[in-house]
C-alpha cells in the first residue's frame, strides 16, 4: 500500500473554494475516489517505528559493565572455593538484572497511548449520503461532521460552523475552548495551531457543530508529528547510569591492578606455586569489587521513590530519582503546574470607583471590598450590581462542585466564564435566581473577529425603564469603542475621550500585572425580535466596568522557587499562553527577578538559529505560545549547553519534550496518558512544589551512594594490607587476613550496613548547594584518599595491632610468629573483628558525611541498626561456632580480646570527628 505522506494546505481559502482545493465536493468523496486515496495515503493511524525485541531488552540488562563484574566475581568466589558466595554474587545481580527489566518494560508506551486518545469511529458525507465509518478509513478531502462531545479523528479545514469551540488543551497545553470559524485566514504569522478555521486530530468539541474536510490523517497530522517526534527518540542512559558505567571502569581497574600486583608478588617474593598464587589473587580482586554496590543503588532509589510518592510524586524508572538531583535547569509549564488551574476575579474596576475580589479558585468563599478594604453591598451600589449581574448572566459556563467522583471542582465551559459565576455568588448572588430574573432569549457568539459576545434578556424588573437588554463581555477596547454611555454610582453620562482613555489605562495596568481583563457594557432594546442583529445591539452601549482575573500561583510556588534560586537550579517557563501573562506570572512567583527579562513567542522562536537560541537562554527568557516541535528544540539546546534538563507538561504536545528530557515530569491530575507514558515521573498533585522535594530526594541519592563507596572502599586498604605484610616479609609474617575472611567481610558483616547507607534521607542542607556538574566523579580522587590514605590507613594500624598483639600477649614477644594452630588463628580472628569493629565507626562516619556525627541521631536509620546487629551475629558465629573455624580460620576470643574490639569504633569515630574539626 503506498504511503505517500502528504497534507493539503486549506487556511487560506475562502469556505466555498475549500472543497475544490481538497479535490471534493460538497457531496463528499466518491466510494472510488475514497479508495484511490486510501491508496495513496495509506491508512488514518499512527504508525509506530520498529521496537528492540524483548528477549534483547532482557538480555542487555544482565550484560552492563557492573553486571559484568558482578559475573566474574561470582566466578572468582567459586575458584576460590567458595561455592555458596559465588551462587550468592550471581543471585543479587539476577535480582537487579530482573527488576531493572521489568521498570523499563513498563516505561514508555507513548504510541500506545496516543492511538488510544483517537476516537474508532466519524461521521462523514459520502456521494451525498451522511454514514458512519471506522477513523482510520477517512481520506483527505472527507467531508467530516462533527458536533459537541466529539473527539477529532483528523486534521480538517472548517467549511460551517455553529457556535463551535474546540479544547485543543492536548495540543497546546492550554485549557480555554478555543473559538473556531470558517473564514479564510492569510495571516502568515501565525503557527499552525492558530488558525481559528483549522480542527486537530486528538482534540474535542467543547461546543457547537462543524462540517470539515479534511486536510491530514496519521502521520501527517499535527498529533501526528508528536507521535513521529516522539518515536524517533532513543532512550539514553541517565546520569547516574552513566556514572556507574564509569566508576565499574574504575573499580575494574583497581581491582585488576591490585591482583596483578599481588600475583606476581606472590609469584616471584614469595615464591608462591602458580595455582597458588592465582587462587591469592582472585581473592584480592573480589575484595575490590563492591559486590553490594548495585543492591545499595538500587535499595537507595527505591526508597527514595517511596519517600517521594508521600510527597506527590511517583517515579517510573528508578535512575530517573538521581537524575533529578543532577538537575540543573527546570522547563516548567504555567497553567496547573504553577498556577492554580482556577480563573479567579481579583479587580472589578469602574469610572468611578474599583474593587478587590478575596478568594481563590471556585469555591466561592470571599467577598468585594473597596480599595480602603471596607466590604460593598450590592444593594447600596446599582452600577456595581448590574456589572456582577450581567456578567454572569453573559455566561455559559457552569461550576461544579467537589463530589465522590471528582475531588476538586468541575469547570464546563470556558473557564474564563466559570469564575464570573463565583464572583456572583461570592457577591451574594443566586444564580438560579439571577437567571429567573432575567431568562436568555437570544445569542450572538463569540468569534475571534469581533472579540465580544452578546445575550438578549427580558427581565422580572425593568433596567433603565425597560424590560429587555442586551449584555455585551468582550475585549475592552474594543468594547469600549462601541459604547456611547458610561454608568457610574451616580447614573449614567455620555462617553467622551477622557473616558475613554481612563478605560484603556485601566486595562493596561491590569495586563501589565498578568491580570485576564473583561469588560462588559449593556443597552436597552425593543420587544421586536427581528432587530436584534449584530449591527443593533452591538451598537450605543452603556459601559459598566473591568473584570480582572487571573490564574492564581500555587500554594507554596514562591517558596519552591526561591528554594531552586538557593540551589542554582534555573526555572524556565515554556507556556502556551500570552507573553505579558506568562512574564507577569514568572516576576510574581521569581522565577524572573530582573528588568531585562526576555519574552521570546514561537513566532520569534522560529526565526532564531540555534546559536541565537542558545545565547538567549543564558539569560533569563521566559517561552510563549510556543509549538511542540519548538518546546523539544528548547529543551535540546540546553542539553547542548551542558544543562541536566527537567521538563514539566501535561498535553500530547508536550510528549517530544518530556521524552527528549533527562526527567520528565507529567501532570497526574489534568496530563494525558500520552503525558505520563512519554515521563520518567508523574506528579499526583500537579504541584511544582513536589518537584522541588523530589530533586532533595535525588540529591540524597547522589550523597549516599558516596557514603556508600567511602564505607566500602575504606575496608578495602585493612584487606590489602596483611596480604601486602605476609609477601613483602616473605613469609615471615604469616597471613594476618585469609581470603575466605576477606569475603566474609564484603559479602557478610558490611553488606547490611552498607545497605543502610543507601537509605538515608536528604541531609540538612543538600539544598543549598548547585547541582553537581556531569564531570563530576562518584569515584574522585578525594573520595579515594579519605577512603585508602585516612580512613584505611587508621583501619590498617589497627587491625595489623590487633594481629601482633595477639601474638605478644601469648608470646611475650614477636621473634617467632607462628603460621598455624590455635594462636595463628586467634590473631587472624582478631584481625577480622577489629576490622568488622571498625566497619562499626565507620557506618556512623559515613553516615555523617562532612557533618560531625553529633548532628545525626545515633541510632537514627533503622536498616543501619539491623546491619550492626546482623554483623556482630555473624561474628560471633564465626567465632564461638567451631563449624566455621576451620573454614574461616577462626577461633574464640576472650575478655581481653573484646576489649580491644570494642575500642576500634570509638578511636575511628573520634579521629573522624577531630578531623572535621581542624577542617571547619
Amino acid at each position: 500500500m503506498a504511503t505517500n505522506l502528504q497534507k493539503f494546505d486549506l487556511e487560506t481559502y475562502e469556505p466555498d473554494d475549500v472543497y475544490a482545493a481538497a479535490n471534493s465536493q460538497v457531496s463528499g468523496l466518491t466510494k472510488e475516489q475514497v479508495k484511490e486515496r486510501q491508496n495513496q495515503y495509506g491508512v488514518n493511524i499512527l504508525r509506530e517505528t520498529k521496537k528492540e525485541p524483548v528477549a534483547l531488552v532482557f538480555i542487555r540488562n544482565f550484560t552492563s559493565l557492573m553486571a559484568i563484574l558482578l559475573w566474574v566475581g561470582g566466578a572468582v568466589a567459586m575458584l576460590s572455593q567458595s561455592l555458596a558466595l559465588g551462587i550468592a554474587i550471581w543471585f543479587v545481580n539476577i535480582v537487579n538484572g530482573v527488576f531493572s527489566f521489568i521498570q523499563e518494560y513498563r516505561a514508555s508506551q507513548a504510541t500506545e497511548a496516543l492511538k488510544k486518545m483517537l476516537p474508532s469511529y466519524a461521521r462523514v458525507i459520502r456521494d451525498g449520503q451522511e454514514e458512519k465509518v471506522l477513523a482510520q478509513d477517512l481520506v483527505p478531502g472527507d467531508v467530516v461532521l462533527i458536533e459537541e462531545g466529539d473527539k477529532i479523528s483528523a486534521d480538517g479545514r472548517i467549511v460551517f460552523a455553529t457556535d463551535f469551540q474546540v479544547n485543543q488543551s492536548a495540543l497546546t497545553g492550554e485549557s480555554n475552548p478555543v473559538y473556531k470559524n470558517n473564514q479564510a485566514d492569510t495571516d502568515t504569522n501565525k503557527t499552525s495551531l492558530e488558525y481559528d478555521n483549522m480542527v486537530f486530530a486528538g482534540t474535542s468539541v467543547s461546543s457547537g457543530s462543524a462540517k470539515i474536510v479534511v486536510s491530514a490523517i496519521g502521520m501527517t497530522t499535527q498529533f501526528g508529528q508528536i507521535a513521529s517526534l516522539t518515536q524517533s527518540m532513543a532512550d539514553e542512559k541517565s546520569p547516574l547510569q552513566k556514572e556507574l558505567d564509569h566508576l565499574t571502569k574504575q573499580i575494574s581497574a583497581i581491582a585488576i591492578t591490585v591482583g596483578i600486583f599481588f600475583f606476581l608478588a606472590a609469584t616471584f617474593i614469595v615464591k608462591e606455586s602458580v595455582a597458588q598464587a592465582f587462587i591469592f589473587a582472585l581473592g584480592m580482586i573480589v575484595a575490590f569489587i563492591p559486590e553490594g554496590l548495585l543492591p545499595t543503588v538500587t535499595l537507595s532509589l527505591a526508597m527514595a521513590v517511596q519517600r517521594m510518592a508521600k510527597e506527590n510524586a511517583l517515579v517510573k524508572k528508578l535512575s530517573s530519582v538521581e537524575t533529578l538531583g543532577a538537575t540543573s535547569v527546570i522547563c516548567s509549564d504555567k497553567t496547573g503546574t504553577l498556577t492554580q488551574n482556577a480563573m479567579t476575579v481579583n479587580h472589578l474596576w469602574q469610572v468611578s470607583d474599583s474593587y478587590n475580589v478575596s478568594g481563590l479558585g471556585y469555591s466561592n468563599e470571599g467577598d468585594i471590598r473597596k480599595s480602603d478594604g471596607k466590604k460593598v453591598s450590592l444593594a447600596d451600589n446599582e452600577s456595581l450590581e448590574h456589572l456582577v449581574r450581567f456578567a454572569h448572566l453573559c455566561s455559559n459556563a457552569q461550576v461544579l462542585p467537589p463530589d465522590g467522583d471528582h475531588p476538586n471542582y468541575t469547570v464546563l465551559g470556558d473557564p474564563t466564564e466559570a469564575c464570573l459565576n463565583v464572583l456572583a455568588e461570592k457577591a451574594g448572588l443566586s444564580l438560579d435566581k439571577n437567571h429567573a430574573w432575567a431568562p436568555r432569549l437570544k445569542e450572538l457568539p463569540f468569534d475571534s473577529v469581533r472579540k465580544r459576545m452578546t445575550t438578549v434578556h427580558s427581565l422580572e424588573t425593568p433596567v433603565d425603564k425597560s424590560n429587555y437588554i442586551s449584555i455585551t463581555k468582550g475585549a475592552p477596547k474594543e468594547i469600549a469603542e462601541l459604547c456611547r454611555f458610561y454608568k457610574d454610582q451616580n447614573g449614567i453620562h455620555g462617553m467622551n475621550d477622557q473616558v475613554f482613555n481612563q478605560i484603556l489605562a485601566a486595562n493596561d495596568q491590569f495586563a501589565q500585572d498578568g491580570l485576564r481583563v473583561l469588560a462588559i457594557a449593556y443597552r436597552t432594546v425593543q420587544e421586536e425580535s427581528d432587530q436584534w442583529t449584530q449591527e443593533v445591539l452591538e451598537n450605543q452601549m452603556i459601559f459598566l466596568g473591568l473584570v480582572a482575573m487571573s490564574d492564581p500561583p500555587r500554594q507554596g510556588v514562591r517558596e519552591a522557587v526561591e528554594k531552586c534560586h538557593q540551589a542554582s537550579i534555573r526555572i524556565i517557563m515554556v507556556t502556551g499562553d500570552y507573553g505579558l501573562t506568562a512574564l507577569s506570572i514568572a516576576k510574581k512567583i521569581g522565577i524572573v527577578r530582573g528588568d531585562d527579562a526576555r519574552v521570546i513567542s514561537g513566532l520569534e522562536l522560529e526565526s532564531l538559529s540555534d546559536t541565537q537560541l542558545k545565547e538567549a537562554l543564558k539569560g533569563e527568557v521566559v517561552f510563549a505560545r510556543v509549538a511542540p516541535e519548538q518546546k523539544y528544540r528548547v529543551v535540546t539546546a540546553l542539553q547542548e549547553l551542558g544543562e541536566v534538563v527537567a521538563v514539566t507538561g501535561d498535553g500530547v504536545n508536550d510528549a517530544p519534550a518530556l521524552k527528549k528530557a533527562d526527567i520528565g515530569v507529567a501532570m497526574g491530575i489534568t496530563g494525558t496518558d500520552v503525558a505520563k507514558e512519554s515521563a520518567d515521573m508523574i506528579l499526583t498533585d500537579d504541584n511544582f512544589t513536589s518537584i522541588v522535594h523530589a530533586i532533595e530526594e535525588g540529591r540524597a541519592v547522589y550523597q549516599n551512594i558516596k557514603k556508600f563507596l567511602t564505607y566500602i572502599f575504606n575496608s578495602n586498604t585493612p584487606e590489602a594490607v596483611p596480604s601486602a605484610f605476609f609477601l613483602f616479609s616473605k613469609g615471615w609474617v604469616p597471613l594476618p587476613l585469609t581470603v575466605m575472611q576477606i569475603l566474609a567481610v564484603d559479602l557478610g558483616t558490611d553488606m547490611i550496613p552498607a545497605l543502610g547507607l543507601g537509605v538515608e534521607p536528604p541531609a540538612p542542607g543538600v539544598m543549598n548547594h548547585p547541582p553537581r556538574k556531569l564531570t563530576d566523579r562518584l569515584l574522585n580522587k578525594g573520595l579515594l584518599m579519605k577512603a585508602f590514605l585516612w580512613y584505611g590507613i587508621i583501619e590498617s594500624i589497627l587491625a595489623m595491632g590487633a594481629f601482633f598483639l595477639t601474638y605478644w600477649i601469648n608470646q611475650g614477644n614477636l621473634s617467632h610468629l607462628i603460621a598455624s594452630g590455635s594462636l595463628y588463628r586467634e590473631a587472624t580472628t582478631m584481625t577480622l573483628g577489629a576490622i568488622v569493629f571498625c566497619q562499626i565507626g565507620m557506618v556512623m562516619n559515613s553516615r555523617a558525611g562532612d557533618h560531625s556525627i553529633r548532628q545525626f541521631k545515633i541510632f537514627g536509620n533503622r536498616l543501619i541498626n539491623i546491619g550492626l546487629i546482623t554483623e556482630l551475629i555473624i561474628f560471633l558465629a564465626l567465632v564461638y561456632l567451631p563449624i566455621f573455624h576451620g573454614l574461616f580460620n577462626t577461633a574464640a576470643l576472650g575478655l581481653w580480646h573484646w576489649i580491644y574490639l570494642i575500642l576500634c569504633p570509638f578511636v575511628m569515630i573520634g579521629l573522624d570527628e577531630l578531623r572535621k574539626k581542624l577542617m571547619k
